[in-house]
């Protein structure tokens, strides 16, 4: 089955959604929006801190949000991307706001602000403890009731199409690959549809279950990602993978972990060993306000030292009221394992939560493959750098959106549909009973990133990930090629893509610097870990 759609839009997180919103509302065409399970299962949901932007003029100003930001991404950031988002993110909050997202307030109408590691002012907004759930709700709700949009859950984009479906041979040295849709496959009929575009946004969040251990939801397999790497889009900075420093430790929670917002530290809570110990003081003299990757590493480290498998995050000395105003979901998450956080330590560990890199885009969010942009975690824009600092991917996904969005709609009438594209092909393919192989396979996956490629790496570790990567590449690939494409199989082949970027990545970096940490080439107070 052949459909046509003027946006393309495959994800349904803060920068799939704003980006259809504003196509839609510009009245330049129908607009696609598709998302492989529902649409309210994303990353921005799972967001806890909030949305960075500098609000309080009378202390804060553009310039200190974006030294933070260079400080924090160890200035390997795009400062061009990094002024455009700082300067464009009070702009980006308005339109939140007109779409339905409401942020906590201060008694006179102000934006009640809180302040997280790495950030020199108070500028973060919040809902509570929920800011991206709420942001996901106020979005849904507007992209739900406009005429102009199509949302197709449960709908898996397989391939992006490009010339190579119509048998030209595309290199990464071709200048001129184009994008002409996507095949995706059909939730009722298990068939694969031809979804032509003059446009494409690849808008599909992160790559959390790449690793064991996560705060993202399954989903995150890194399917934009590799689906761009596949039709030979550029890719940057994939070495820098974050770990957020204070994800709930609680056995048998691992998948995706639940996270304990940084804004807990910007409350005042303490990291502490659980004899009550405080160890920051030894890495850095911001102590728990130190950017994620030294707390992430610091808290490694002690872990390994004392045989722990987590350290504590202190809120006890905070009013217990307040608390449970600010944190209101924590308090009851953490109440439902017996753990009162009002009374006791919360015992924390760092997870796998965001990745800094991915497919490489300019200004404009457009990729090196014309008519295919990139939005929110999946691209690379530059600003994050070696590391991202807390609260800048929301508004980041804002800002990128508006900016691809403008790009798209001075451009769409310059496009048209490609009639030529072959409807997919699996013929002599066959259904694939060999479940187990995947569910096996997609385990070891992130057992291997996690033990060889985590927080503290080592040419050693990054090249056994590499040779037991290539070797489930391999097998993965002659699976596929057997079987019908089914949903399961797809992600397993992008994890394993995503893998093999990450420690390829990793391994080209002859340096520590950033999220990226190698024992081979250590840096500062955490060598010989």
């Amino acid at each position: 089955m052949i459909r046509k759609f003027d946006f393309l839009v495959i994800g349904s997180g803060v920068a799939g959604m704003s980006y259809a919103l504003q196509c839609a509302e510009s009245g330049k065409g129908r607009v696609a929006l598709i998302c492989k399970t529902t649409l309210d299962e994303a990353n921005t949901a799972k967001a806890q801190g909030g949305v960075a932007s500098v609000t309080n003029m009378e202390v804060d100003d553009f310039e200190k949000h974006i030294h933070d930001t260079m400080v924090a991404g160890d200035y390997i950031s795009d400062p061009a991307a990094v002024r455009q988002v700082v300067e464009n993110a009070p702009a980006g909050i308005q339109r939140l706001v007109k779409w339905g997202v409401n942020f906590d307030r201060n008694e006179d109408g102000t934006f009640d602000l809180h302040r997280e590691g790495g950030h020199s002012e108070f500028r973060i907004l919040h809902h509570a403890d929920d800011t991206g759930f709420e942001i996901q709700r106020g979005l849904m709700a507007a992209v739900r009731k406009h005429p102009k949009i199509t949302v197709l859950e449960h709908h898996f984009a397989v391939e992006i199409i490009t010339q190579h479906h119509l048998g030209v041979e595309v290199t990464r040295r071709t200048t001129d690959i184009e994008c002409f849709g996507a095949y995706v496959i059909d939730p009722d009929t298990k068939k694969i549809d031809t979804f032509l575009s003059k446009v494409t946004v690849l808008a599909t969040g992160g790559v959390g279950a790449v690793y064991a251990s996560t705060t993202n939801p399954n989903i995150a397999t890194g399917d934009g990602i590799a689906m761009a790497y596949r039709a030979k889009a550029t890719v940057a900075d994939m070495e820098f993978v974050q770990f957020h420093p204070t994800a709930l430790y609680h056995q048998g929670e691992s998948h995706p972990a639940y996270l304990i917002t940084e804004a807990m530290r910007g409350y005042g809570g303490i990291l502490r060993l659980p004899n009550g110990e405080e160890f920051m003081q030894k890495y850095d003299k911001r102590l728990s306000l130190a950017p994620r990757d030294i707390v992430a590493r610091a808290i490694d480290k002690e872990m390994k030292r004392h045989g722990l498998d987590h350290v504590c995050l202190d809120v006890t000395h905070k009013d217990p009221e307040e608390t449970k105003h600010h944190f209101p979901n924590i308090y009851k998450k953490c109440l439902s394992i017996g753990i009162d956080i009002t009374k006791d330590y919360i015992p924390v560990t760092p997870c796998q939560h965001y990745m800094c890199g991915g497919i490489k885009v300019d200004l404009d969010g457009c990729s090196s493959i014309k008519r295919l942009y990139a939005l929110g975690e999946c691209s690379c824009t530059g600003l994050h750098g070696g590391n991202r600092l807390a609260s800048n991917s929301l508004i980041e996904a804002v800002v990128y959106a508006d900016k691809a969005a403008a790009h798209s709609i001075a451009h769409i009438n310059e496009y048209t549909y490609n009639d030529e594209i072959p409807e997919w092909d699996d013929a002599g393919t066959m259904t694939n009973e060999e479940k187990v192989l995947i569910a096996q396979d997609a385990k070891e996956v992130g057992q291997i990133m996690l033990s060889y490629v985590g927080i503290v790496r080592s040419n050693l570790r990054l090249h056994r990930a590499w040779t037991r990567l290539d070797l489930l590449y391999e097998e993965t690939e002659e699976l596929f090629k057997r079987v019908k494409a089914t949903r399961d199989i797809c992600e397993l082949r992008n994890m394993i893509n995503v893998g093999y970027l990450i420690t390829r990545w990793a391994l080209e970096r002859h340096e520590s610097r950033g999220l990226h940490y190698t024992l081979d080439y250590p840096k500062h107070a955490l060598d010989h870990q």
